[in-house]
């Protein structure tokens, strides 16, 4: 199985990549790269998800960051958080030892914004250009190649990856300097967070009053209450399913990003810091892994 959906690919050159993570993103969206016509090789922490990527898209996998980065013209990287972002790309087996000068490194990890900065300077040092590039859409958006990508670093680099990006993208837009895609992507989680709380709320009131409220979300989503959210999530949650989707440790680990940023901002997200504790309380009954929509358990 592929894992990806079929996907009409923009005709580029072929290009010899690197993709470091094969998470339930990274495995997918390498795979939209394979599927381009690029030359595709792959590192993963964990062996046996390399072997079985290139058993369903081909190419070849690595045992480090370094030997997969070798001879790339880009290198795009997706791993869980700032310390792994540091650990495939500085050192002796980081992917900067092994990119050569004028090569590109992507990283779509949602990261800090200050290891954004901290890895552009690196690069440059090197002769390698670095772009901040945090994604949206989640596993499905990276199954079908429909994410969206918000990005930070110098235009000529972006430039050079946006027609490679596109193979699983959907937006891939240049948000400005380095940092200013992590910086985006908090903008983003502070809307989830507070959408995924005022419809848990709107939800479970309309249940206690005796709703149906399969046919309250069909017609306020017609309305002005419409999002993303609610056309993708108010059903599931109505029939309390979780199993799927964007984890809550996963927006725990964000919203510690965005609270740290604001501490150092000045930006006052007194909602946000509520919605991080109430997920700290579906993690205390054991909801670790449910979708960020399993907020309307703590009001069941």
């Amino acid at each position: 199985m592929s894992s990806i959906a079929d996907k009409t690919y923009e005709s580029t050159p072929s290009l010899r990549v690197a993709f470091l993570g094969l998470g339930v993103m990274g495995y997918p969206m390498a795979g939209h790269l394979a599927r381009a016509g690029h030359s595709v090789t792959v590192y993963n922490r964990s062996g046996g998800k390399a072997v079985a990527w290139v058993a369903a898209f081909g190419g070849s996998s690595k045992s480090t960051p370094r030997e997969a980065a070798q001879g790339a013209d880009i290198v795009f990287a997706c791993v869980g958080n700032d310390d792994d972002l540091r650990s495939i790309t500085l050192g002796a087996d980081g992917a900067f030892a092994g990119m050569a000068s004028g090569s590109v490194f992507v990283d779509h990890t949602t990261a800090s914004a200050d290891v954004a900065r901290e890895l552009h300077r690196a690069g440059k040092a090197l002769g390698i250009a670095f772009v901040d590039a945090p994604v949206s859409g989640g596993q499905a958006g990276a199954q079908n190649g429909a994410l969206t990508v918000m990005c930070g670093g110098d235009v000529d680099a972006f430039e050079s990856v946006k027609p490679v990006a596109m193979a699983f993208s959907r937006a891939f837009t240049l948000m400005g300097e380095s940092g200013s895609g992590q910086l985006t992507k908090m903008v983003n989680q502070i809307c989830i967070a507070g959408l995924v709380q005022g419809l848990s709320e709107a939800i479970a009131f309309g249940q206690k009053a005796g709703l149906d409220m399969n046919q309250v979300l069909d017609v306020i989503g017609k309305g002005a209450a419409q999002s993303w959210q609610l056309d993708n999530r108010g059903k599931t949650m109505v029939a309390d399913k979780f199993d799927f989707g964007f984890a809550v440790d996963w927006m725990r680990k964000d919203l510690g990003l965005v609270l740290d940023e604001a501490k150092r901002n000045g930006a006052r997200l007194p909602v946000t810091a509520l919605v991080d504790q109430f997920y700290a309380d579906i993690q205390a009954t054991g909801g670790n892994r449910l979708d960020t929509s399993s907020l309307i358990k703590r009001l069941k």
